[in-house]
């Protein structure tokens, strides 16, 4: 199994395009495309079965990663209320990014409108041959996502011990 893409509800699409190009490093492969509720088309029954009739349209933006995760961006035309995380309820609450440029990107988040939200971390402080740091952040839509310094593998593997 791979994983292909994840989809972002945000309430700007070009300042989502500017966040996730700029201060993420994302690469646009589809930039900001109009979606009209339409029965014609493939993609049209789809996002019908998905969003319901009546869904007044959105805007849609492809991304990716530099190793080839998509990232798909919505700015639907109504609904547009920010969503409370409840960390109680079952489903997915974010996504997870690694970057060699660890503070830099800290910075660009910041820079971009997104905001820390706690300090940076180590998951092995008391060993000084595993470096591995994350840290929780928001994009300025309020959409949570981790960063990493290094791989999964390498941050939970035991074959790194």
């Amino acid at each position: 199994m791979k994983m292909s893409h994840v989809g972002i509800m945000v309430g700007d699409m070009d300042k989502a395009v500017e966040f996730y190009t700029k201060a993420l490093g994302l690469e646009i492969v589809m930039n900001n495309t109009e979606v009209i509720e339409e029965r014609e088309t493939a993609i049209g029954k789809m996002c019908i079965a998905v969003f319901g009739s009546g869904f007044k349209g959105f805007n849609i933006a492809h991304l990716i990663t530099t190793d080839g995760i998509g990232v798909e961006l919505f700015e639907m035309k109504e609904r547009q209320e920010k969503h409370d995380v409840d960390f109680t309820k079952i489903g997915i609450f974010h996504f997870c990014l690694e970057t060699d440029d660890f503070e830099g990107v800290i910075e660009k988040v910041k820079q971009y409108g997104g905001k820390a939200r706690m300090e940076t971390m180590r998951y092995h402080p008391e060993d000084d041959n595993k470096p591995y740091k994350m840290v929780y952040l928001e994009d300025p839509f309020g959409s949570l996502f981790e960063l990493y310094s290094h791989s999964y593998k390498e941050t939970y593997s035991s074959e790194y011990e």
